[in-house]
């Protein structure tokens, strides 16, 4: 079995709600947040355009809720590159990591 790291990101409650509403209809059930996190993040960054939304995703109302999950250490690998593409067409974002996986979420809720 493959070593899983843990992420966190903060969300608006809102979206933390929808995100939590998904997954169960989805039928992942509350143990599968993870899983449904993990599958979010791999698509999001499928995106040619990734790096846009990304920046959407940094201008968004009051972070109050905290997401957790459990992803591989691949896909930590996958996020860390996609930080320095994002930071090169961004220079002065701040918190990339945790705005990359928040844009992962929000395209996963939009695009089913």
């Amino acid at each position: 079995m493959a070593t899983k790291v843990m992420i966190t990101a903060k969300l608006p409650k809102s979206v933390h709600q929808k995100m939590l509403e998904k997954i169960i209809k989805d039928g992942y059930g509350m143990r599968g947040k993870s899983l449904w996190m993990h599958e979010a993040i791999e698509r999001f960054l499928q995106l040619e355009n990734y790096p846009e939304f990304v920046d959407i995703a940094t201008e968004m109302d009051e972070m109050i809720a905290v997401v957790t999950a459990r992803i591989s250490r691949e896909l930590i690998g996958k996020l860390d590159e996609a930080v320095i593409v994002v930071r090169r067409e961004y220079l002065g974002m701040e918190g990339v990591k945790s705005s990359l996986i928040r844009a992962s979420i929000i395209q996963r809720l939009i695009r089913g």
